[in-house]
């Protein structure tokens, strides 16, 4: 059994928890409402670089003593950035929970960002970026980002830039984070073994810092669709094409997501089926449906050899149009049921369930019950599942593409065969 408390603070930050009652562990975190879309062009990678950097030290705390504190009761803190969204988390027993929360209000309200320290984690973040640029099936995704939303900060690479993060100073990180981390714009969440009253009391001591004031709106989307391509020596050519698919305030979100699941979200989809089981055409073949709050994008994936890449692509884009005509009720049925299982799976996990938590509030501003989430799965139909998946193929098409890929299709090519279907 849960039970979910939300206070909302004069300051205007929000304070959600879920006591499950069977947890001798928790989870907490402060989520923050902004990410690499928020980013001017000159602070690209700045969202990212400032999430490293808050471990680095404090007034009260050296980086050393920031990790040691927190694993000497067992714990463990991380943190990650993402397109919209911030997040700086812990783990540990239900005794620890204050400190747990004091080491995080610490790391965001006190950091010195130590100039010796940011020269440092800035050579990390390079290395991280070449990383990623040694392996091509990520590097394809930044890729496709770039193409869908050319010259926007939501569709730049979240960790930008090799020039733009070795030219950032301790300037530019403060004044994002007065910008940026805000009380209307930050959600502090925790699951497990908690009590709401002692949680609310500690925040609302320890994150007196953050300015009482909504976060500055971010840019809005704007899909455009293109061709990005760069021609590499690989075994495998890497490719990602796609088109603009459903926010998650959409209505018909939850059938764009369906519709994903039953062409190409697991092994019995039909791409899967058809491609890799089938024709053996790629080892890796899979479809999914991302949603940002204004726009989202609805993709496929695929590793294939030089040679088989216009193959690949044909029946690829053959399966997806004719899955709009004639998607069954059997292959909606299973997508389905591996959305509830997924979501259901995921909410047994108390770091889960304080992510989502504080996902949900500062996306719709309430709670999203389990029960709706599934009555709304449960409500897509087979009509429903080819509507969306229509209307997303018919918009203009994506594609990146790396390794050797002078053969596959351009947008123009692939709006051709759709319509061909």
């Amino acid at each position: 059994m849960s039970k979910t408390r939300i206070t909302r603070l004069d300051s205007g930050l929000t304070v959600v928890t879920d006591a499950m009652a069977h947890l001798e562990t928790a989870s907490i975190g402060v989520w923050v409402g902004a990410g690499s879309r928020d980013e001017r062009e000159h602070e690209h990678g700045l969202s990212h670089l400032l999430e490293h950097m808050a471990f680095k030290g404090t007034r009260r705390r050296s980086a050393k003593a920031i990790s040691e504190e927190i694993e000497q009761v067992g714990g463990d803190l991380n943190a990650a950035t993402s397109v919209e969204q911030t997040a700086y988390y812990a783990r540990v027993l239900a005794a620890d929970v204050g400190l747990a929360l004091d080491i995080i209000a610490d790391i965001l309200t006190e950091s010195v960002f130590d100039a010796e320290e940011l020269e440092r984690e800035k050579a990390v973040i390079v290395q991280e970026i070449g990383a990623v640029e040694d392996t091509p099936d990520d590097l394809v995704f930044d890729m496709f980002g770039l193409a869908a939303f050319p010259d926007q900060p939501i569709g730049r690479p979240i960790l930008g830039t090799r020039e733009r993060v070795s030219a950032f100073d301790r300037g530019a990180i403060g004044a994002y984070l007065d910008a940026h981390y805000v009380t209307g714009a930050t959600v502090i969440a925790a699951a497990g073994a908690v009590d709401h009253d002692a949680v609310v009391e500690i925040a609302s001591r320890l994150f007196t810092p953050f300015a009482a004031r909504p976060a500055p709106a971010a840019a809005a989307a704007r899909y455009a669709g293109g061709d990005a391509r760069h021609k590499r020596r690989l075994e495998q050519a890497h490719i990602v094409f796609g088109f603009e698919g459903k926010s998650f305030r959409d209505p018909d979100v939850y059938a764009a997501l369906v519709f994903a699941n039953a062409a190409g979200g697991g092994m019995s989809s039909r791409l899967f089926q058809e491609i890799r089981e089938e024709r053996g055409l790629a080892y890796a073949i899979h479809a999914s449906h991302w949603s940002l709050s204004d726009t989202g994008l609805f993709s496929v994936y695929a590793g294939a050899g030089g040679r088989d890449v216009p193959e690949l692509c044909n029946v690829a884009l053959d399966c997806l149009a004719q899955a709009t005509v004639d998607l069954t009720e059997t292959e909606v049925a299973r997508a389905r049921a591996q959305m509830k299982v997924s979501l259901l799976a995921a909410l047994e996990s108390s770091g889960a369930r304080a992510e989502q938590m504080a996902r949900q509030l500062l996306a719709h501003g309430r709670l999203v019950p389990r029960e709706e989430a599934v009555a709304k799965i449960d409500a897509v139909d087979v009509a429903a599942a080819r509507r969306a998946g229509r209307a997303m193929l018919a918009g203009r098409p994506t594609i990146a593409a790396i390794g050797p890929v002078a053969r596959a299709p351009d947008p123009d090519r692939i709006a051709a065969r759709i319509a061909g279907v």
